[in-house]
């Protein structure tokens, strides 16, 4: 009878975003029922694992075909029941061990030291662990407030052009005279913006519908004096997506974006061995992520993929 009480009430804790439930969840742990307990971290490893795979497919949206028969929402929706079970498998096989360090935390000494989630802190014991992290995502808020309110709130990612091929037409002569002054091809910086806005698809726009004319991703750090917009982005903390919000420069034509662009690449230190191979597409840009210019770890790969693809040949001039 214990045994079946302490399973009803962990039927009860599934929520984990329910305070109340995970209080009864620590309460089911007194039952002495060390498989109950274990089952429970399981069940939060694989949410977590869920949480990730998420993200992931989320950054890999942004770049899909829309057209493609394995974007619709039928496949999406069983692609998401099969990373639902992934994710159980992968914790019940043993996971990435978190549920070991659950069952640790959740586990008290002695019975009546029940403590409620409620005085619980935050952050438990990883602060020290992820404080680069914070700090790079503190100083990306404060940059984001800096901005106008009006700014935070309406700006926007939405399509500036009608098509893939639209957007190479309009981009290829810019990009032709900012290749020159770099030392790089043409089409290789269309291939970049290609990946940078989903072919023009997904471009910061402000509150008045404008476009941002930023097809590179360049954000506005402290130095920029120019115009901003803040909207949400996916950054990568290694292999994990995940969604804040930045500030990114806003330009008044494509010559002016492509232009800055030209001058952040030539005139920061840190891209330098790439500006040395710019003759290079593929170690160019090896030497851009390199250096830090995306936190995606397979950015290189997708802005060669789209230069050595069929369809942004045909689409060149």
């Amino acid at each position: 009878m214990d045994l079946l009480n302490s399973k009803t009430t962990l039927e009860n804790a599934r929520n984990v975003h329910d305070m109340s439930s995970i209080n009864r969840l620590k309460e089911a742990v007194y039952s002495d029922d060390k498989d109950v307990l274990k089952e429970a971290a399981q069940q939060f490893e694989a949410i977590f694992v869920q949480m990730m795979l998420k993200s992931m497919r989320k950054a890999q949206d942004a770049m899909a075909d829309e057209d493609s028969p394995f974007n619709s929402e039928q496949m999406k929706f069983y692609r998401d029941m099969h990373d639902q079970q992934m994710a159980a498998d992968m914790s019940s096989g043993g996971g990435l061990g978190l549920a070991d360090l659950i069952v640790q935390q959740l586990g008290q000494p002695e019975k009546g030291q029940f403590m409620p989630a409620s005085v619980l802190r935050n952050d438990g014991n990883l602060s020290s662990l992820n404080w680069q992290n914070r700090t790079q995502v503190e100083e990306a808020q404060a940059l984001a407030e800096s901005v106008s309110e009006e700014a935070v709130q309406q700006a926007f990612k939405a399509a500036a052009f009608d098509n893939p091929a639209a957007f190479v037409e309009a981009l290829y002569p810019v990009a032709s005279k900012a290749a020159e002054k770099l030392g790089v091809a043409p089409e290789a910086l269309v291939a970049q913006a290609a990946v940078e806005t989903g072919w023009g698809q997904y471009v910061i726009h402000d509150s008045k519908g404008n476009s941002s004319n930023n097809l590179f991703g360049i954000k506005a750090n402290s130095q920029w004096k120019g115009e901003a917009a803040t909207v949400d982005t996916v950054e990568f903390d290694g292999t994990v997506a995940r969604q804040q919000k930045a500030a990114f420069r806003s330009y008044e034509s494509l010559e002016q974006g492509l232009g800055d662009y030209v001058d952040f690449i030539r005139d920061q230190d840190r891209y330098k061995g790439a500006v040395e191979q710019a003759n290079d597409p593929k170690a160019y840009f090896n030497a851009l992520q390199q250096a830090g210019y995306a936190t995606d770890p397979q950015y290189a790969d997708k802005i060669m993929s789209v230069l050595n693809s069929d369809q942004f040949r045909n689409y060149l001039p």
